[in-house]
């Protein structure tokens, strides 16, 4: 499993990319939109900002998977939104926007998983490493 070392320099070198192109590149891995998610840290109050890969589009809601590559501890951004919800999220070369992430429940995951994992195996996979239920989680416009 990756460390949290290992997941912020992945972070970190995902920015560089974004920085160093002048933003014309990071902005979609592997067939999947990256966007920039920014929680409430639930311990800090202060902003935290992850880039997260998104496998699909639900209506006008991006969909996000807290897989934290397959370990036994949900990430950090998911346990952020899970207190609190009102998040901002930034796409390429737009500015942040208020949105509203909603945990999947048992019936909307149970559709939506087999769509993910369906183009993106490193998903199933990840689901293979861990006894917990791997999280997808909808951020939807503001109202």
């Amino acid at each position: 499993m990756p460390s949290d070392f290992a997941l912020k320099t992945m972070n970190a070198v995902h920015r560089v990319i974004q920085k160093v192109s002048g933003g014309r590149a990071g902005w979609q891995v592997a067939g999947m939109t990256v966007l920039e998610l920014t929680t409430i840290g639930r311990k800090s109050g202060q902003p935290r900002t992850v880039l997260l890969t998104s496998p699909l589009r639900e209506g006008d809601a991006y969909v996000i998977v807290a897989s934290r590559g397959g370990d036994d501890q949900h990430p950090a951004w998911f346990l952020n939104l899970r207190d609190n919800p009102d998040v901002q999220v930034t796409l390429k070369g737009e500015t942040a926007r208020p949105m509203v992430a909603s945990i999947a429940d048992t019936e909307l995951r149970a559709r939506l998983w087999p769509k993910i994992t369906a183009d993106y195996k490193n998903y199933a996979q990840y689901q293979t490493k861990t006894e917990r239920e791997i999280p997808v989680v909808l951020l939807s416009p503001k109202a």
